[in-house]
């Protein structure tokens, strides 16, 4: 079977950055899909770039988030509860800058397709996380509506309370012990498009943020959820958006360049070299699970016997905001065991987490690995499956974990990723992102 050279590259995680604002139109007249440029975090056009940061210390700062993250999914510790957006790469996290209410007020925001409620810091707030940019103040928005009580909003929305003035109050928390508390609300939420005027989508529910901590970075405000659950931006779009979205993920190799975010008609993957595999409806809605049947290290074929979410269809979580991919123990022993009889090169030890490394400083050929999903055969390339964690230490992108499955976003880099709610399916196409 052909083997890839590898050459080693850095990891990077990519950040949603969406440029100005200009004009405004209502999604009725933009029913054609719509789009945003994409910057890797480290790049020197993003506002993100640290001069001073080596690589080590953001593949350190990676992977660290890529383990606490991880502890949302778990099931033990689940709960039932065409715009485009610039991404760009940024340590474990994606950010997008979008606008609430009326008149605009710009917000960046850490993009999460593995949480459903969009939320951000508001005035006046009892405990915040440090923040550079100013706060949202919801008396400045003249569209800013909160929810009563007994709204269906509010009686939807699990975690929900009810203050002493009969406005709705919610919570979410995640598996890194970060948390937001404050009003759920309903505002005016604006993002670009490829005509170079703004899309507002009215009424659309929020949280407003009046206690609020955790592992939240300076330069965000909060989250945009871009999960399956009702409140989440993709659901809300809903028909509008016609209910997909897509994404390019960058690696660190073509840093200087940039790609889009889609939305509608524009998030239509197809042509030569695009798969598709169906979306499978599971507890909770908010995570988008897939069915991986096996992994093939050059001829050898792997069988997913599955994970914790089961052993049939839904056996694995794409997650675009964690960056290893996750599988089982006992899969892990064999694949990891598949994918080193392949390799001729000195093993070396390296961050806790990752088994499987080597040393760097010399070139080494990578064996072809293939993801078969259901209906969809991804070959993966060797920016997918080894990372550069070190000057002199490269290590295999899959990890072992006890109590669930992912497929992360390293293993998506440079293939356009397209999600189609109302068809059920989830599509991959290998791109040069820095060209799509």
């Amino acid at each position: 079977m052909a083997a890839a050279i590898f050459n080693p590259t850095s990891l990077f995680s990519i950040v949603f950055l969406i440029l100005g604002l200009s004009g405004l139109c209502f999604i009725e007249a933009q029913k054609g899909g719509f789009s945003v440029e994409l910057f890797h975090r480290d790049s020197v056009k993003s506002p993100f770039y640290n001069s001073l940061e080596t690589t080590s210390d953001r593949v350190t700062n990676a992977l660290r988030r890529s383990f606490n993250r991880v502890h949302r999914f778990k099931p033990s510790s689940v709960s039932t509860m065409a715009a485009e957006a610039d991404i760009t790469a940024a340590a474990g996290e994606y950010l997008m800058n979008i606008s609430i209410g009326t008149p605009a007020f710009d917000i960046v925001a850490i993009a999460d397709t593995g949480s459903d409620l969009i939320w951000t810091q508001c005035n006046p707030c009892s405990e915040c996380f440090q923040q550079d940019a100013p706060l949202f103040n919801p008396s400045d928005s003249s569209t800013f509506r909160t929810f009563s009580c007994s709204a269906n909003q509010c009686k939807g929305l699990e975690g929900t309370s009810c203050s002493s003035n009969n406005t709705c109050q919610y919570s979410v928390s995640y598996g890194d012990n970060s948390f937001s508390n404050g009003d759920l609300a309903a505002d005016t939420l604006t993002l670009p498009s490829t005509t170079g005027r703004p899309v507002a989508f009215p009424r659309t529910v929020i949280g407003c943020g009046h206690d609020n901590d955790g592992t939240f970075i300076a330069k965000t405000s909060g989250i945009i959820g871009l999960g399956g659950g009702d409140v989440s931006l993709i659901s809300q779009l809903g028909s509008s958006i016609d209910g997909k979205f897509s994404y390019c993920l960058l690696p660190i190799s073509q840093e200087g360049d940039s790609s889009k975010m889609n939305f509608g008609s524009n998030a239509i993957v197809s042509g030569s070299g695009a798969v598709s595999t169906p979306l499978t409806k599971k507890s909770p809605a908010t995570f988008y699970f897939l069915t991986l049947e096996a992994i093939s290290v050059g001829s050898k074929r792997i069988e997913f016997t599955g994970s914790p979410f089961g052993s049939g269809d839904g056996n694995i979580i794409i997650d675009s905001g964690t960056t290893l991919t996750f599988v089982p123990e006992e899969f892990y022993s064999e694949l990891e065991s598949a994918v080193s009889s392949k390799i001729n090169a000195t093993r070396v030890t390296g961050p806790q987490g990752l088994n499987l490394c080597y040393d760097a400083q010399s070139k080494f050929e990578v064996p072809e690995i293939t993801a078969h999903f259901t209906n969809a055969d991804v070959k993966l390339q060797p920016v997918n499956t080894f990372v550069l964690v070190n000057d002199a230490v490269s290590c295999f992108t899959f990890s072992a974990v006890q109590d669930f499955a992912i497929y992360g976003n390293l293993a998506q880099m440079n293939f356009l990723v397209g999600y189609d709610i109302e068809k059920q399916t989830v599509s991959f196409k290998p791109t040069d992102c820095s060209k799509n």
